[in-house]
């Protein structure tokens, strides 16, 4: 079956960087965008980057420009997540997910499949 699995998130300090992997497995995604979403505490699952295919289109949420960056290993069927200057607020739960190429990939709703989400924590 397709599985989507995330690995790389931990407690960080304010400033710090983690990389997260989004594994994934099942089938071919090709025809998928790639995207990672977070979750707060109290609050809705957030759109945060997403990649497509072919890693010629990324797309980020306006609070994550120019710190975190999205890439991916087709030849690994994984995605990363490079997440640099964190701060405390991008404290959250952040999940995998994979959406229709031709949906819109900010839309939680739109997406196929998701993992299980990793724990980031950045303390100030």
């Amino acid at each position: 079956q397709v599985q989507l699995v995330e690995s790389g998130g931990g407690l960080v300090q304010a400033g710090g960087s983690l990389r997260l992997s989004c594994a994934a497995s099942g089938r071919t995604f090709s025809s998928y965008v790639m995207g990672w979403f977070r979750q707060a505490p109290g609050k809705e699952r957030e759109f945060v980057a997403a990649i497509t295919w072919s890693g010629g289109n990324t797309y980020y949420t306006d609070s994550v420009k120019g710190r975190f960056t999205i890439s991916r290993d087709n030849a690994k069927n994984t995605n990363y997540l490079q997440m640099n200057s964190l701060k405390p607020e991008d404290t959250a739960v952040y999940y995998c997910g994979a959406v229709w190429r031709y949906s819109d990939y900010a839309t939680r709703e739109n997406y196929a499949y998701w993992g299980q989400g990793t724990q980031v924590t950045v303390s100030s």
